[in-house]
């Protein structure tokens, strides 16, 4: 039986790369057959006939070793699904995305408390490992980013810190234009390690 992972691999093998450079606003190497995207700034080498996703910078490393079970799958759906479409700029939350809902559920519950534990009192803390992530500062919240997991998928993380009324929070939030780029587990995947790589 064939995996979704060996499927995958197998359609990008029989895709045409101008158009998957297209849409994906990847690169394409066609001395490796490979093809470079970056995620969270940090270099990757997607090779369809080795099937081997390689980080090429030693700061993308925690993408394709710790988080790479998430990683991974997210980028192989990335290149198949991803549409040649403008950002809206307008900002949706997770349950306001059809069937969002399962953000929350059980075991597929993202772990933004453990993000707003760690920086609730830590402002430049949240700032600087942004910054790490190649984040773009927003004015929202207390502290905000703009990550960019995937070239046409910006995850927005709001921090509100601890105050003397509330515990600290942490809100993501997605363009509106994220449904139309990949499936729904795949926006989960690209949610929970935009998370994990700031923990």
């Amino acid at each position: 039986m064939i995996s979704g992972e060996e499927k995958a691999w197998e359609m990008i093998l029989d895709l045409d790369p101008v158009d998957v450079c297209r849409r994906a606003n990847v690169t394409y190497n066609r001395d490796t057959t490979s093809y470079l995207l970056k995620s969270f700034g940090f270099e990757f080498s997607i090779s369809p006939r080795g099937r081997e996703i390689k980080n090429l910078s030693e700061k993308g490393k925690i993408l394709a070793t710790r988080l790479a079970y998430v990683f991974n799958h997210s980028v192989l759906s990335y290149l198949l699904n991803a549409k040649e479409i403008p950002l809206s700029g307008r900002l949706v939350k997770p349950n306001n995305i059809k069937g969002g809902e399962f953000f929350f559920q059980g075991s597929h519950m993202l772990p933004l408390d453990k993000v707003a534990e760690k920086y609730g009192n830590d402002k430049e803390g949240f700032i600087t490992r942004g910054k790490e992530l190649s984040g773009r500062l927003l004015g929202y919240g207390d502290a905000s980013l703009e990550l960019l997991p995937l070239p046409r998928l910006p995850v927005t993380l709001i921090l509100w810190l601890t105050d003397e009324e509330f515990p600290a929070r942490l809100d993501i939030l997605f363009d509106s234009t994220c449904e139309i780029q990949v499936p729904l587990d795949i926006l989960w995947s690209i949610a929970m390690m935009s998370i994990l790589s700031l923990l």
